[in-house]
């Protein structure tokens, strides 16, 4: 109940931009006709939905009311309701797990939607369930990323395994899958660069290290984690495809939930890329990373 009460108020700005305007909706017209179904679009636009996935969603309500199962405005919600509680549920979303050795997450994404400070917390999350956790600072490219790992580091009481700035990241990585074997670790989280996808040596940096994992743990990296930062809301996707080109993708970790009012963007990612949304960050507070649970979130989104 805890962490549904810190989904619910995290997502209060995205649920007061989308959910109430829906319900203003409902209120406002007497009849469904086309006013109201442009008003309806604009408000899954404005909620980042997503342009493709807000036409299915309108089809789908065209199509109900062709079939009668919308016959007035107050039977909107409850059939959007249900339609985007069936794109989130699709998939699965579970974190895995390796089911003997070190389990390797590799972290990827642009500097500035809280990549580190994820790994913190999942390094906090591990540590508290009686996990043996290591760290690996491979983004060599900026001192700060080292020690604000580091740091992390401290607060999780795990070590890191860290390099010069300036160092090869894959031999950081080399290192670090060494040190997690030889130490019988549990969680092996490694920190990456903020790779600009337009740069295409830093994804064939990428590429290097996801081959020095495979070639020490061939079921390894377990999970190829992208976190995004939910307030860029449809540029998150379009870092999502580009991404997606460099390493493959296991599932998404959307940040900064509770500071956009464009939470609909979960609802895009899901529909446009199918790609599995892992974990959801609500807040800053260091247990504020929750595993993404889709029916949670819908019963969170319109306050059900």
């Amino acid at each position: 109940m805890e962490f549904f009460s810190k989904l619910k108020n995290g997502l209060n700005k995205t649920r007061n931009s989308f959910t109430e305007k829906i319900e203003r909706l409902i209120i406002g017209y007497a009849n469904i006709n086309e006013s109201c179904l442009d008003e309806l679009e604009e408000i899954l636009i404005s909620a980042d939905v997503g342009v493709s996935t807000t036409m299915k969603l309108m089809d789908d309500v065209r199509l109900g009311i062709r079939q009668k199962e919308i016959n007035s405005p107050q039977d909107l919600q409850p059939f959007l309701i249900k339609k985007i509680s069936q794109i989130l549920e699709s998939g699965e979303d579970h974190i895995t797990i390796a089911p003997s050795g070190p389990t390797v997450f590799l972290v990827i994404g642009v500097n500035g939607v809280g990549k580190t400070t994820t790994i913190g917390k999942l390094a906090k999350y591990y540590r508290a369930n009686g996990k043996s956790v290591l760290l690996a600072a491979a983004d060599t490219f900026r001192a700060a990323a080292i020690d604000q790992l580091q740091i992390w580091g401290k607060r999780a009481a795990v070590d890191v395994i860290a390099h010069e700035e300036g160092s090869d990241p894959a031999a950081v990585v080399f290192d670090a899958v060494k040190a997690a074997i030889a130490r019988n670790t549990d969680i092996l989280l490694i920190d990456t660069a903020g790779r600009l996808h337009t740069k295409s040596n830093l994804m064939d940096e990428l590429n290097k290290i996801y081959r020095v994992i495979k070639r020490e743990i061939p079921a390894a990296p377990h999970e190829t984690l992208l976190v995004l930062d939910a307030t860029t809301g449809q540029n998150a996707i379009h870092q999502a495809e580009l991404f997606t080109k460099a390493a493959p993708i296991s599932g998404v970790v959307l940040t900064k939930l509770d500071g956009t009012a464009k939470g609909g963007v979960v609802i895009g990612i899901k529909a446009q890329l199918s790609m599995p949304v892992k974990l959801i960050g609500v807040g800053e507070g260091e247990d504020d990373l929750q595993p993404f649970i889709a029916k949670d979130f819908a019963a969170a989104l319109f306050d059900m």
